[in-house]
C-alpha cells in the first residue's frame, strides 16, 4: 500500500508493516478458515488493543509521576519553613 510519510518516521512504518505482515502470517496459519480481511481485522483489534493497554500505562505512570512530584514540593517546603529559608 503506497504511503506518503515523512523520511523521520519511515523506520518506525517499516516496523509497523514487519509486525503486521508477521501476526498476519502467524494467525493466517493457525485460523485457516479464517479469510484475510477477517485476520487483518483480528491483527488490527490485537494492535489496537495494545496500544490501549499502553496508553493507560503511560497515564497511571504520570499520575504516580505527579503525585511523587506533589509530595516532593510539600517536603521540601515543610524542610525550608523548618529551617527557615
Amino acid at each position: 500500500m503506497p504511503l506518503s510519510i515523512l523520511r523521520a518516521d519511515e523506520e518506525i512504518y517499516r516496523q509497523a508493516e514487519y509486525n503486521v505482515n508477521q501476526l498476519c502470517g502467524v494467525w493466517g496459519k493457525r485460523y485457516k478458515d479464517k479469510s484475510s480481511k477477517e485476520i487483518l481485522a483480528m491483527v488490527a483489534f490485537q494492535f489496537a488493543k495494545l496500544y490501549f493497554s499502553g496508553k493507560a500505562d503511560v497515564e497511571a505512570t504520570d499520575s504516580l509521576l505527579d503525585s511523587l512530584e506533589s509530595e516532593l514540593d510539600r517536603l521540601l517546603l515543610s524542610s525550608e519553613v523548618q529551617t527557615g529559608q
